[in-house]
């Protein structure tokens, strides 16, 4: 059986893979298309995938270094995730995307070294090299999502999204506390059918009284606040599950607007859905999972 932490550092390099492909042969002018998240082109998403890349790489094997970013970050919280997006975003594509491509390898290479017991200091909590690695693929996943709504491109969910949704399951409690609302006593069940048709992803008691089911893609999407509630096939048993649904985020920091619901008409993009027009998102303009003002993702949640 392969090892767990070997399993997702494989899952995150083939996430940042078939990103890579749908970013690689783009010309100047798509590399400047406006993605879903407001103010932020193509370039300001794998601007900011490599930024927080460096980060997590930096927390992995520099301390020092990485408390330095945090004091940055603490001296401009409203305005440090941009302003980093925005520095890589006016590199020369190629720059760009060397730079990503390069940190993604020394990622790798870092977490494949890191102990798996360790805890290691990030925006939210301190986690271990396992959460980090799950962490920045569904980080890569979300913003890889809004480049494909800004290039009207349908990607195919893959197993890959069991990390997601186990991010967005544990972090149930957060979405309470991070709004001030009173986190439920009792656990919620939560299957979701995974994106074989076949399987499906079961998390918390097989008798609770509150529940949450669909398919894993939808929940994923909600999680990361990419669509509305009302614009996928996620139900709930129960007031407190039901609460949950509106207010779900797979990510650390604070709550965010998320997006407003689809047009008549129209659904949230993804295999199965009608894809988003170049620049728009078929969910409104909603945010990406960190996006203006939010802390990077991850987390010990």
């Amino acid at each position: 059986m392969l090892d767990p932490f070997v399993a997702v550092r494989s899952d995150l390099r083939e996430e940042g893979r078939e990103l890579d492909l749908l970013v690689a042969e783009l010309d100047a002018q798509s590399w400047a298309l406006p993605t879903p998240a407001a103010g932020w082109s193509i370039a300001h998403q794998i601007a900011h995938l490599a930024w927080t890349d460096r980060s997590a790489l930096l927390s992995l094997t520099d301390a020092d270094a990485f408390g330095r970013l945090v004091e940055t970050a603490l001296a401009a919280p409203d305005s440090f995730v941009d302003e980093g997006a925005a520095e890589g975003a006016a590199s020369p594509p190629a720059e760009l995307l060397a730079r990503w491509r390069a940190g993604r390898t020394a990622l790798d290479e870092a977490l494949a070294a890191a102990s798996p017991d360790a805890r290691f200091p990030w925006y939210g909590p301190p986690m271990k090299a396992a959460s980090m690695a799950s962490a920045r693929l569904m980080e890569t996943w979300a913003h890889g999502q809004d480049i494909a709504d800004a290039l009207g491109v349908r990607r195919v969910p893959t197993a890959r999204l069991r990390h997601v949704a186990r991010i967005g399951v544990r972090a149930r409690d957060y979405a309470y506390a991070v709004r001030g609302l009173p986190v439920p006593a009792e656990e919620f069940r939560v299957e979701l059918t995974a994106p074989d048709g076949a399987e499906v992803w079961a998390y918390g008691p097989p008798d609770a009284a509150q529940r949450v089911t669909g398919p894993a893609l939808d929940f994923c999407l909600l999680v990361t606040q990419r669509v509305h509630r009302a614009d996928v096939a996620v139900t709930a048993e129960g007031p407190d599950a039901d609460r949950w649904l509106d207010i779900a985020q797979a990510f650390a920091g604070p709550a965010g607007p998320g997006r407003t619901p689809a047009e008549p008409g129209r659904s949230a993009a993804g295999p199965g859905r009608t894809p988003a027009e170049p620049g728009r998102s078929a969910a409104g303009p909603g945010r990406t999972p960190t996006g203006p003002g939010r802390t990077p993702t991850g987390g010990a949640l």
